[in-house]
């Protein structure tokens, strides 16, 4: 590509891409600082909460002559989410992949590292040599460049063995502990790649339905092959990926504890504080990013299901049709060279018009009196009877969620059908109801399979439940049970 070429193509990013329209607009400094501030706490923020925020940020600016404008929070934040930069879903906020892209871009210049670093040369070796071995057809060749693999751990298993233990030096860790703090900050931005994919591959079907005449059964096999394609996608194979290692317990919680060990280093003091938050709450973060995509994807293919059984698509076929065709008999029209003026005369059919006055309308005749002849009357009792004791006998959900605490504490990662297998449900559907509040409150990720639940009821009936399958664990607890909203 020439030059003239180049140019050509940056000039279509400078005035079409999202990123670049945020990084060159007049605001940006303001739009940046109010996304990092509003959502330093939480991923998502209630849309009236952000715009106070955006107000009293927007008056403080005027005050001191940083920010001169006329408009109100509510103006900017619909802008924003119109190009993007924000998502409001169900009237909540949050960031969109662009944003994160946009900030991760700003926080590299402000933490420059150099990208020649040893840690950065190893991930490229390690990566090049696991490549080669993958590629290569030659049962041989493969197998010796595994046994090189294998020799060089078998060196260090013996060079520990033998009491000699090789230290990293402090440069050498800081650089990978940074490096951990890096990667692992990209997950997030994984997840909003996949929500802005589901919402491309709804459009792009939609469009589809509109401007083709596709059966239902073509419509759906189009949605299938879009699914297949976003699961081949970086973003997608992403996400399964830490699917499969959120449902493997002894591989998530192999590695929360690895996280904990290295924050507990001395080493982890050179990151910043919220770096080092952000690295202990990695899992519980993952698994309310990944909560989010499965309620994305769910409430897309419902809405897609609406969409195709209503018949909304062949309405909006059809009326594209008349459109289309009025608009050729139009320029037909001019094209004719016709007095638009010309007075014709029009005699339109119509029936005769029916006017009805409210005592036209058939009034229900009254219910007859309620026969209250066996009634007896009652007086009212101080103390309460034992069939009414019988019905306050309920489950005390506080009370299942320490048991439920106190269990993942000992057990790790584990998903309702594992607890009740700890503690067999007893009280019937009432207590299984308790542990699906508990998964909700502390808003445990969410799978879309589901599982098979043994529980008895008060009469020792035995019962069998499916239910959705949640995995749960302390990390997701706050650190006072109390402040759970059970």
């Amino acid at each position: 590509m020439n030059i003239l070429g180049l140019q050509a193509k940056y000039r279509r990013l400078y005035h079409e891409n999202s990123i670049w329209k945020l990084l060159r607009a007049d605001n940006a400094p303001h739009i940046l600082a109010f996304i990092v501030d509003l959502f330093a706490e939480q991923n998502e923020v209630p849309y009236g909460r952000a715009r106070n925020v955006l107000d009293e940020l927007i008056k403080s600016s005027r005050e001191q002559g940083i920010w001169q404008t006329e408009n109100n929070a509510a103006h900017y934040l619909n802008h924003w989410i119109h190009s993007g930069w924000l998502r409001e879903i169900d009237g909540k906020l949050s960031k969109t992949d662009i944003s994160e892209t946009v900030l991760r871009f700003c926080q590299g210049l402000d933490e420059r590292a150099t990208h020649t670093t040893a840690s950065h040369l190893r991930i490229v070796q390690d990566a090049v040599r696991d490549f080669v071995v993958a590629l290569s057809e030659n049962i041989e060749e493969r197998v010796e460049l595994l046994e090189q693999k294998k020799l060089v751990i078998q060196n260090e298993i013996d060079a520990l063995l033998a009491g000699v233990v090789t230290q990293l030096e402090e440069s050498e860790q800081k650089e990978r502990i940074r490096e951990i703090y890096q990667l692992a900050s990209i997950l997030t931005g994984d997840f909003r790649r996949v929500e802005d994919e589901i919402r491309l591959r709804d459009k792009e079907l939609r469009l589809d339905m509109i401007s083709g005449a596709y059966s239902r059964g073509e419509v759906l096999l189009s949605l299938m092959e879009k699914e297949q394609l976003l699961a081949q996608s970086d973003a997608g194979s992403a996400f399964d990926g830490f699917c499969q290692l959120l449902q493997d317990q002894d591989r998530s919680t192999e590695f929360r504890e690895q996280l904990r060990s290295i924050l507990n280093h001395p080493i982890a003091q050179q990151l910043s504080e919220s770096q080092r938050k952000y690295l202990g709450q990695l899992m519980r973060e993952l698994g309310r990013e990944s909560s989010r995509v499965f309620q994305v994807r769910r409430r897309t293919e419902e809405g897609l299901r609406a969409y195709i059984e209503s018949g909304a698509a062949l309405e909006n076929r059809l009326i594209d049709q008349f459109l289309s065709e009025l608009e050729k008999n139009a320029v037909a029209l001019l094209q004719s060279e016709c007095d638009l003026k010309t007075e014709v005369q029009v005699d339109l059919a119509v029936g005769s018009i029916q006017l009805n006055s409210p005592e036209s309308l058939a009034l229900k005749s009254p219910t007859e009196h309620m026969d209250t002849r066996k009634v007896e009357e009652q007086q009212n009792k101080t103390e309460p009877s034992d069939q009414m004791l019988k019905y306050l006998d309920s489950v005390r959900v506080r009370a299942v969620a320490e048991k439920v605490y106190q269990t993942l504490a000992q057990k790790g990662v584990m998903s309702i059908a594992h607890l009740t297998q700890e503690h067999p449900v007893q009280a019937g559907l009432e207590e299984l109801v308790a542990y699906l509040r508990i998964a909700k409150a502390i808003k445990a990720p969410q799978m879309q399979h589901t599982e098979q639940v043994e529980l008895k009821d008060r009469s020792g009936v035995h019962l069998q439940a499916s239910i959705p399958v949640y995995y749960l664990s302390t990390d997701l607890f706050p650190k006072n049970i109390d402040e759970l909203a059970l």
